[in-house]
């Protein structure tokens, strides 16, 4: 189970029309929405991993520490949501390295984990899984293996593996169901609150019975916050994606906690993580 801790206007879909220099100007709506996923995940005794970007840790230090001192894992999901394909190897490093070590200070614990502004991990940057574990990274989780106009890897392994076998970092891909030559997206994110709960429930109960594979699955925090305000210019696309369904988020993530057993990542998948 896996929290991707961003603000409601970090999104990639609103980078035309959110300037990153007025991202400050917005109200910040994080806190308030972290805490009730905390008091979700403690009512269903579920250990998670929160992904978080430096950029929210360095103005909310308070809300990380809450999150590692109630047995979360800490983890991390790059300095400001830039997709790695818009950076090159040494930005991307710099960016690793200086989120990695916030928080760390931020929380007393190791960081061990990545995983990229919208699953941007692809072959058209081969040396992001180099680079993490250079910086001492342990896993991504990078990887969506599904069709997507903004992001997956439809014929990327739905399995764990180690994109370089000389470096000791694992990739953990979000989990997709396969059906034939279909790969049905069981992940959370947007699928989960626009498909009907019984197909998700279906699907990832395929992964874990039928295939043999532990899930992955990954909200955001904005996700169940329908009062969030709404920036304008926004397509339909967007608004169907982004905003259907919030008022019933909480719900179905309860449901789904009840349906399956969950842990952090660092933990369902230790035996495949380096020390």
């Amino acid at each position: 189970m896996t929290v991707d801790v961003e603000e409601h206007f970090q999104v990639s879909a609103f980078e035309t029309l959110v300037r990153r220099a007025d991202w400050d100007d917005f109200p910040s709506r994080v806190e308030g929405n972290v805490d009730r996923i905390l008091e979700l995940f403690a009512a269903h005794a579920t250990p998670a991993t929160f992904f978080v970007l430096g950029w929210i840790a360095e103005r909310h230090p308070a809300m990380v520490r809450r999150i590692a001192a109630a047995g979360h894992e800490i983890a991390s999901h790059g300095w400001d949501h830039v997709r790695v394909p818009h950076q090159d190897a040494e930005e991307f490093r710099t960016d690793v390295r200086r989120t990695k070590a916030l928080l760390e200070d931020v929380s007393g614990s190791a960081v061990r984990g990545y995983r990229a502004a919208s699953f941007s991990i692809s072959s058209a940057v081969p040396w992001a899984h180099d680079v993490l574990a250079e910086e001492g990274y342990a896993y991504s989780s990078s990887i969506y293996p599904i069709r997507h106009d903004l992001y997956g890897a439809h014929d990327g392994p739905a399995e764990p593996y180690s994109p370089n076998p000389d470096l000791p970092l694992i990739e953990i891909p979000v989990s997709a169901a396969r059906f034939g030559q279909q790969a049905i997206p069981c992940g959370g994110g947007g699928y989960f609150r626009l498909l009907p709960y019984r197909l998700s429930r279906w699907a990832i109960a395929r992964v874990r019975r039928d295939e043999g594979r532990r899930s992955v699955f990954y909200f955001h925090p904005w996700e169940i916050d329908p009062e969030q305000p709404r920036p304008d210019g926004l397509t339909l696309r967007t608004r169907v994606r982004h905003y259907t369904n919030q008022a019933r988020m909480e719900g179905r993530l309860a449901q789904v906690l009840d349906d399956f057993d969950w842990g952090r990542m660092d933990r369902v998948f230790g035996e495949l993580i380096s020390t």
